[in-house]
């Protein structure tokens, strides 16, 4: 695999870094720090390299050990790319590097050009991952050249909302109005500034897509026919808690303090067994998990309130990231020195089986698993996602 010599040295300083951690001693933040730079170099030495031997970029192959259409960049997930190019900026925050800068800017220049057509794309979930990533890019690391894809995507969102309906669809054209579009798309639009759309999209998912028996989100409704779809999915929760504290963030209006209360009770009672979420898979539900954890970091770190109630939603919030992390942590696979995550945290992660059976398109928009999860890029992101969201909680002392 090609790499630029800025990816080998920090792979090499990253290995070389710290002692081993003291696997009887609960972890601190300086162990979850070290646990997300093994996490980081994994994906980088098994997955990043040049996209068509362009200079100056990167991209993330989507399965590992990968097949030559892999390399090639055939297949290339656009969603994934923006949770990759996310976590990479998660890396640099953590511990600031001109070589993490460099690899924020390669990732987001390959991701424009494998996309052809421009940033954008025709469906408003893909559309707002990459919005949020973006954005993240030019706050926190100052990467201006996203600026004009960061606008491009915005006045996607801006106009691509539907008036007579209060959402947006999964993409143009669809019937579908679902929690995985519209949840990173309020999230996007109040980090934009624009908290009035956000606050009507958080009503609309409250109203229309929180489920009256479990208090968890489901997943969207076929619009007029009003026929729901009903599954639970992890990422659905991690976006509208994301959004709902973004929003009692913002505004201190009780009512988003509220939902994400119970939101995250029926999360804790629901979707985790002893504060580990539970389940997992590959292809995009890979990362379903990995974006819950995300918002749970969010929620634990920016959730207002000092009653008892908030104090302890916080708490709580820290407590899944913390044992998630840890059943993950304890459950990898070391290849080379290097974290390999399986796509169910409680369960032994296996080495891939090959390259055969790789996730491909369903037909339905959606990417299914490989035979083996473990080589999905997707089911990897999820776990340096987790580590680095371990990392914030545990520096932040909860």
């Amino acid at each position: 695999m090609t790499s630029s010599s800025d990816d080998e040295r920090q792979s090499a300083r990253v290995r070389r870094a710290r002692p081993p951690v003291d696997r009887t001693a609960e972890p601190v933040a300086s162990d979850w720090s070290h646990r997300a730079d093994l996490a980081e170099s994994a994906v980088v030495s098994r997955h990043l390299r040049r996209l068509w031997a362009a200079p100056g970029t990167r991209l993330g192959v989507v399965g590992w050990p990968p097949r030559r259409r892999e390399r090639l960049y055939f297949t290339w997930n656009y969603w994934w790319q923006a949770h990759l190019i996310d976590c990479a900026i998660d890396a640099a925050n953590r511990d600031p590097t001109p070589a993490r800068t460099r690899r924020v800017a390669r990732l987001a220049r390959a991701h424009r050009l494998r996309n052809i057509t421009g940033w954008c794309n025709n469906y408003y979930d893909d559309m707002a991952w990459l919005a949020l990533t973006l954005e993240r890019a030019e706050r926190n690391r100052g990467i201006a050249k996203v600026r004009g894809g960061l606008r491009a995507l915005e006045k996607e969102l801006i106009i691509g909302w539907q008036p007579r309906i209060g959402a947006f669809p999964w993409r143009k054209g669809a019937d579908y109005y679902n929690t995985p579009a519209n949840g990173p798309a309020g999230i996007a639009l109040a980090r934009l500034g624009r908290y009035a759309r956000a606050e009507e999209i958080g009503d609309w998912l409250d109203k229309h897509l929180r489920d009256g028996e479990t208090g968890l989100i489901l997943d969207g409704v076929h619009l007029p026919a009003g026929r729901v779809e009903r599954p639970l999915y992890t990422y659905c929760q991690g976006v509208v808690l994301g959004l709902e504290t973004e929003l009692a963030a913002h505004t201190g209006d009780f009512r988003h303090i509220d939902r994400v209360q119970r939101l995250l009770a029926a999360v804790q009672d629901q979707m985790t067994d002893r504060s580990v979420v539970t389940g997992g898979g590959g292809g995009d539900g890979g990362l379903f998990n990995g974006i819950l954890a995300r918002y749970l970091a969010l929620t634990a770190l920016l959730l207002p309130g000092e009653e008892a109630d908030q104090v302890g939603a916080r708490s709580v919030a820290a407590a899944i990231v913390k044992a998630s992390a840890r059943a993950a942590w304890e459950h990898r696979l070391e290849v080379e020195g290097e974290p390999l995550f399986g796509p169910d945290w409680s369960r032994p992660a296996r080495m891939p089986a090959g390259k055969g059976g790789a996730g491909g398109p369903t037909g339905h928009g959606s990417v299914s698993a490989s035979t083996s999860p473990e080589r999905d890029l997707s089911v990897q992101l999820s776990g340096w996602m987790l580590m680095e969201a371990a990392y914030l909680v545990t520096a932040a002392g909860l």
